[in-house]
């Protein structure tokens, strides 16, 4: 009924609020200097991307995982399951 309805549509605000909040603190998305065309959604785009890929990969607490891949770039090469060692291509 319009209860169920009414629920529904208040759990897909908290989704797109949470999604918001996550962009913007984390990824500082409100400050952003980029304007011009479809920039801003790509931008988005991708932001929504490495929180969903975070998330998938277990990740419950995004800030602290992005600044740890930030001070340790090379993590996310191994959360990713990707290396740099040459043994691993072959080469």
């Amino acid at each position: 009924g319009p209860a169920d309805l009414a629920a529904a549509i208040r759990g897909h605000w908290g989704i797109e609020n949470s999604s918001h909040h996550i962009r913007d603190v984390t990824f500082a998305e409100d400050a952003s200097t980029v304007h011009t065309g479809t920039a801003p959604r790509a931008m988005a785009t991708f932001r929504n991307l490495a929180i969903g890929v975070l998330k998938i990969l277990g990740a419950d607490n995004i800030a602290k995982t992005t600044r740890a891949i930030r001070n340790e770039p090379e993590r996310a090469l191994r959360i990713l399951g990707i290396t740099n060692d040459p043994d691993t291509y072959g080469t």
